[in-house]
């Protein structure tokens, strides 16, 4: 009685892996570096420009308190969107690299 056994893939080879790690983690890198920067911009920014905003106002408050309250916290949760939605593609090329296609 002859089986069918299905062996799992044997492992990709050290380079290769080596390889697509080095890869990954530039993309990594450079997502995570633009993202920072932006972050640094937005909470620069709405320090630095709220003091011009001073004389409009909105309801009886600043507009530099709603540039700061909303506009920057909005700013964050794109960021966050971004980047799990980027690494999300990026860890998924890296599996298909090594070969295990999820």
């Amino acid at each position: 009685m002859q089986t069918d056994s299905v062996l799992p893939p044997s492992p990709p080879p050290r380079e290769r892996i080596l390889a697509a790690r080095t890869l990954h983690w530039s993309r990594a890198r450079r997502l995570i570096l633009v993202l920072l920067g932006l972050w640094l911009a937005t909470g620069f920014g709405t320090v630095f420009f709220a003091r011009d905003l001073a004389h409009l106002s909105v309801f009886g408050w600043p507009l530099s308190f709603y540039l700061a309250a909303q506009g920057a916290s909005l700013i964050y949760l794109a960021i966050i969107g971004v980047y799990a939605w980027r690494m999300r593609i990026l860890d998924r090329e890296f599996a298909r690299m090594l070969g295990d296609g999820a």
